[in-house]
């Protein structure tokens, strides 16, 4: 390398961003795929322990990655961005692969409605630490939740086909409520995603799966349309005939008392 004035001082000094160890070079990626099986997100598998002593050391881990000068909107936020990778990467090694979409916001078809996105969550280090560590018991909390529901919902070993195919149809219309309730625009995709976590907790193949949730909506539901609730019985009957191979029942008085037990969840 020279100097202003010419003189040799020695070799350029360069480096690799993608090398350094920062956490995001450290720790390897998800696949999506996984985490379409619901064993690899199931509360009950994955043990997770938070007090206040937890909190202050995931805060500690957190702010030493917040970057001093943020970049803002003139330099695309690529501070921002950057920051919250290693975020990502420090709450995956630390409780593992089951917090794959805690910044997951509604907005992005997620479940959690705390950190949003890294520009408008990465602010002053203390501020991103306690951001995040919401936005994870958030993520937390939602699978505690849908872990509840899937065992509500899940048809006992023992009922007839004809009873199965009920129990799975009415599932599927309530799973496919819950992400329409949530109000956004990717509710679908969080139809699919839900129903596919579903199908995953009663020990459905992952691929087997997907081809049921594919059948069962295809391109009936489309984003910015709330569907009428008789093209979400129809997607839950075929959901149901797709596993089983019985069309539900039509009477559904005898089972009074069960649905107005889940309409009141």
């Amino acid at each position: 390398m020279l100097c202003l004035d010419g003189r040799e001082t020695g070799p350029a000094l360069t480096y690799n961003r993608d090398t350094l160890p920062f956490p995001g070079n450290l720790v390897p990626p998800v696949s999506f795929k996984v985490m379409q099986d619901w064993n690899s997100l199931d509360p009950a598998r994955h043990p997770f322990a938070w007090d206040d002593e937890e909190e202050a050391r995931l805060h500690a881990l957190i702010r030493p990655w917040v970057p001093p000068v943020l970049s803002g909107s003139a330099g695309r936020r690529q501070c921002e961005w950057w920051c919250e990778e290693q975020v990502d990467a420090i709450i995956r090694e630390r409780y593992g692969s089951w917090t794959f979409a805690w910044r997951w916001d509604f907005g992005f078809g997620g479940h959690v409605n705390v950190w949003g996105n890294a520009a408008t969550a990465v602010t002053t280090p203390e501020a991103t630490a306690a951001r995040a560590a919401a936005a994870l018991l958030n993520w937390r909390r939602s699978l505690e939740w849908l872990a509840g529901r899937f065992a509500e919902l899940a048809p006992p070993p023992d009922v007839s086909p004809e009873d199965r195919s009920w129990r799975l149809e009415r599932a599927c219309v309530r799973l496919v409520t819950v992400a329409l309730d949530s109000g956004v625009d990717y509710w679908p995709e969080q139809s699919r995603r839900i129903l596919g976590w579903f199908l995953t907790s009663t020990g459905t193949d992952q691929d087997e799966a997907g081809r049921v949730v594919d059948a069962a909506i295809g391109g009936r539901f489309e984003s910015w349309v709330a569907p009428a609730p008789a093209l979400i019985d129809s997607v839950g009957e075929d959901f149901a005939v797709a596993l089983t191979g019985h069309a539900p029942y039509r009477d559904h008085r005898e089972r009074a008392d069960l649905e107005e037990f889940h309409d009141r969840r």
